[in-house]
Formats: structure tokens, sequence, C-alpha cells
């Protein structure tokens, strides 16, 4: 389940070849690693190059990482085609597949303003501006991603669901706690539940898989950029408003169910105008319960990373004390309740 790597930095000794790959004239004068991305490393990146200021995310892989990630050149063409489509993403600037110059492939793209700190997201009401047009504008977003279809040349790397997007979720989860070898009963009832209650499948869009709070950057004016596109893949639109809509990524703020910083009128309505269709809350329903299930499941991995010696992480080792938490919210959406 887990690839290691050396961890990849851009250190002094490294960057007189990424100057030369950014090209003649450039000169970076700082570089950090920035908070978040417990899957992938983001690295800030700034300098001139020929006089002209630039301030750039660097992306690249972390010491280990999940193998149902997309690798960053996969990444870069999903960002890419978000951006044809009108999504609200950082530029992508230029992808090196190059191991000779980080010693791994990465991307760069503009640095885009602002915060994905969920805790202060859900909280402060200075980010994001008016939080019901919050809502709607990420809705909004969320159609535009859903807008790019199969065929996409582009995407010729995503693979389709074998049987259905729904049944698809079910045996890779499935797979995913076999391989772990660990007795979670929830579960595995959660699964079963999903397995017999699958919807049948629906046109294919581009899901992004993790279209959540603390995965969008906000400022004071309101959205600055959507982030994170390393899970996307075809999929059954109502996938990414359940995710959205789970639980689990409302950090506490309850009362406002969509992300914890709108109500899902306001997200649904955003969705429905861009997108023309209406949300069936039934979909919705049956993809946050898919939602608990499957971030269950991540979590486990996250931990097994620290665990099985890949990489040592005292914030992967805690993630698995998540699990119970979204145990819980299966059973209560299941059972009807808290």
């Amino acid at each position: 389940m887990m690839e290691a790597r050396e961890r990849v930095s851009p250190a002094p000794h490294k960057l007189a070849a990424l100057e030369a790959w950014l090209g003649e004239g450039t000169s970076i004068e700082r570089y950090e690693l920035l908070s978040g991305g417990a899957v992938q490393l983001n690295w800030l990146i700034e300098g001139t190059r020929a006089g002209t200021p630039f301030a750039y995310v660097l992306r690249t892989d972390a010491a280990s990482s999940l193998l149902m990630s997309h690798s960053r050149a996969q990444e870069f063409a999903l960002l890419c085609a978000a951006e044809r489509a009108g999504v609200t993403v950082p530029t992508p600037r230029a992808l090196c597949e190059d191991p000779s110059i980080l010693g791994a492939p990465f991307f760069i793209a503009d640095r885009a303003a602002g915060t994905a700190l969920a805790s202060r997201v859900v909280r402060d009401r200075n980010l994001g501006g008016d939080r019901s047009k919050l809502g709607e504008i990420l809705g909004a977003e969320l159609a535009r991603i859903h807008s790019i279809r199969p065929p996409e040349p582009s995407l010729d790397f995503l693979g389709f669901p074998s049987v259905s997007p729904a049944l698809d979720v079910v045996e890779s989860n499935r797979a995913t706690l076999d391989e772990l070898g660990v007795a979670r009963p929830v579960l595995e009832w959660g699964l079963r539940w999903l397995e017999r209650n699958a919807p049948a499948p629906a046109g294919l869009v581009l899901c992004h898989r993790d279209f959540r709070t603390g995965n969008y950057l906000l400022d004071e004016r309101g959205l600055t950029a959507i982030l994170d596109w390393e899970f996307a893949g075809w999929g059954d639109g109502a996938e990414d408003i359940g995710w959205f809509c789970a639980a689990c990524w409302r950090f506490g703020n309850d009362e406002l169910e969509a992300g914890g910083v709108a109500t899902r009128g306001d997200f649904y309505r955003g969705y429905e105008r861009e997108s023309g269709t209406r949300v069936d809350p039934d979909a919705v329903h049956y993809w946050e319960v898919a939602a608990h299930v499957r971030w269950a499941a991540i979590a486990l991995l996250q931990a097994d990373r620290h665990l099985s010696g890949a990489e040592s992480s005292l914030e992967l080792a805690l993630t698995s004390h998540l699990v119970p938490e979204l145990e819980y919210e299966i059973l209560a959406l299941l059972g009807g309740w808290r």
C-alpha cells in the first residue's frame, strides 16, 4: 500500500539546478516548506527572473505516498484541464519529470493568496466574504469541475469504473481494509450497506474526490483557488457533493452542513445554477456514507505510512485516532440517531 521515497527538498546544493531549469537570469531568494500537504510536499519558491519577481509553489513527492494518488505529471495535467474548464486554480506553469533536478518529478504553479487552514476558515468570517454567496461560489466551482467529461485526451491516464462508480468505491475500500488486515466491523457494515444500496450508474464526470474545506484557499475577498487534485478521477458527480457535505469536513461547525461554511441550500443552489442539473438528496446521502467509509480507510492508510516505517510522522501516527469518530458518523447516518 505504501511507496517509500527519498524526501525531496530544494536544499542549497540543488538550488543551482532549479534556477537553471527555471531559466536564464533566475535567482531564487526564498524557499520554505509550506504547512499542510499530508500526502505531497509543497514548497514556496520566491525570487526574480531577469529582474521580474515571481512567487511559485513547487509540488513534489513526500517521503512516502498513497499508491492511490496520482503522479505529479498526472496531477499537473488535471490542473491544466481544470483551468481550461474555468475552475479557479493556481495557474499551472511548468512540469519537470527529470529526476536530476531535485531527485523526483515536480511541477510549479503560481502562488495563490489566502489560507486553506480549515479550523480558521470555518470560524473566521473575515475570510471568503458573505458565507451564503461563498456557498454558491463553491457549488458553481464544483459544477465546472464536473463539466469535464470523457473523452478528454489529456486525461487518458484516468481509468474508468469497472462496474459502476459506487461499486468501485466499495471494492477499493474493502481491498484496503483486507490488505491492512484490520478488523473494523462498522466499516465492513458500512461497505455492505453501500454495496446493497448502490445507485444506478450516472453519466461520468471528472470528480475531484477531495473537494472539501481545507483544500481551497480564501482571502478577505473570496475564493482564490481550488487545491490538491491528486485523487481526481471519472465518477458520479454526487460523490463530490457528498464528500463536501460530510460531517467529517465541517470541522466542528455542524450547523453549516456544506463544508462548515454554508448551508446545503446555498451550496446546492450554486451547483444547480451552474450545472443545470438538480441535486438528488438521496444520492448525496449515499455518498456521505461512502465519504466516511473512504476517509476512515485513508486514515488507516496514513497511519500505516508511519507504522510501516516508510515515514516517521506523529501526525500520520495520530490519524488513525479519527477512525472511531468516522465510524460513529456512519452509524448515525444509517441509524438515524446522534
